[in-house]
C-alpha cells in the first residue's frame, strides 16, 4: 500500500478530505504537520505520495501560498527535490498549487531548483480577475498529449468546485503558455459544459489559456486550483437528486496512489 503523506501547514484546512480520497483510492494516507518534518519526527522520503492540500497557509500573509513555499524551498528543498527526481508523485491543490509554483516545483523548466524573485519566477497565481473570490462548480479538460500521470487515461471532464481569491495563472511571459502546451505540461483546462474553451464563469478566474493545472517536465508533480478531493463520491455532485452524475475527482487520486512506491 501507498504511504500518502498529506502536508499540513498552519492555516491549510483540506487535509481530511484529501486523505479519504487518498484512502478511498486505496492509498494509506497520514495527515502530517509541517514541523513534525522541520524536527526530523517524520521523514518525507518515507512516504510515495505526497499531497499538498487547500485552506489559507499562514492566513495567505505575503501572498497566497507564500510562505509556505519559502519552507518548502529553504527547510525541505533537498528532500523535496529527491522526492521528485525519484519520480514519486507531488499533488498540489489551490493553495498546495500555489505553494508549489512560489517554490519553483512548477512549472519546473529548470528542474526546480530555481526559484524566488531572485532567479526570476516563471509563473505566478495572482487575484482573480474578477476581483472577487469565487466559489463555483467547473467543469475541466484533461489535455491530450499532456505528460501529466495524474490525468492520463481519464475518461472524460471532471466536474468539481473552485474555491479561491488567488487563481489566476499568469506567466512571465505569454509565450510560456505556448511552451507548456508543446512540452506537455498542461494537464487541465477550464471549459463549458459542453467541453469547449470557454471564459467567465467557466474560467472562474481568468487564467492565460484557460490553465486550470500544470505538471512539471517528468509528468509527476501536479498543481491545480479546483478541488478533486471535494467530488469523490456520486452524491457529491450539486445536481445528484436531480439524477445527474459523472465528473468525479477520485481517479486523480487513485493514479498518484498507483504510482506511488
Amino acid at each position: 500500500m501507498t504511504r500518502v503523506l498529506i502536508l499540513h501547514a498552519p492555516g491549510t484546512n483540506r487535509d481530511r478530505e484529501a486523505a479519504l480520497a487518498c484512502a478511498l483510492a486505496g492509498g494509506g494516507p497520514e495527515v502530517v504537520h509541517l514541523n513534525q518534518l522541520l524536527s526530523g519526527e517524520r521523514n518525507l522520503l518515507d512516504y510515495g505520495f505526497l499531497v499538498l492540500p487547500g485552506g489559507f497557509s499562514y492566513g495567505d500573509d505575503l501572498g497566497a501560498g507564500t510562505l509556505w513555499a519559502l519552507a518548502l524551498r529553504e527547510r525541505l528543498g533537498e528532500a523535496l527535490h529527491r522526492f521528485v527526481e525519484d519520480g514519486r508523485p507531488v499533488l498540489g491543490i489551490c493553495n498546495g498549487f500555489q505553494a508549489l509554483v512560489k517554490a519553483g516545483l512548477l512549472p519546473g523548466l529548470d528542474g526546480g531548483r530555481e526559484a524566488g524573485e531572485a532567479a526570476g519566477r516563471q509563473a505566478t497565481l495572482t487575484r482573480n480577475r474578477s476581483a472577487r473570490f469565487e466559489c463555483r462548480w467547473v467543469y475541466l479538460r484533461p489535455e491530450p498529449g499532456s505528460v501529466c500521470l495524474f490525468t492520463r487515461g481519464l475518461p472524460g471532464p471532471l466536474y468539481v468546485p473552485v474555491a479561491h481569491g488567488e487563481g489566476n495563472f499568469v506567466p512571465r511571459e505569454l509565450p510560456l503558455i505556448e511552451e507548456l502546451r508543446a512540452r506537455g505540461q498542461i494537464a487541465l483546462t477550464y471549459v463549458d459544459a459542453e467541453g469547449r474553451p470557454a471564459g467567465y464563469p467557466d474560467n472562474p478566474n481568468g487564467s492565460a489559456g484557460n490553465v486550470a493545472g500544470i505538471c512539471n517536465p517528468a509528468g509527476n508533480v501536479l498543481g491545480l486550483m479546483p478541488h478533486p478531493e471535494d467530488h469523490i463520491l456520486p452524491h457529491q455532485h450539486p445536481r445528484w437528486t436531480r439524477g445527474e452524475s459523472g465528473g468525479l475527482g477520485l481517479p486523480i487520486f487513485a493514479s498518484g496512489v498507483q504510482a506511488g512506491r
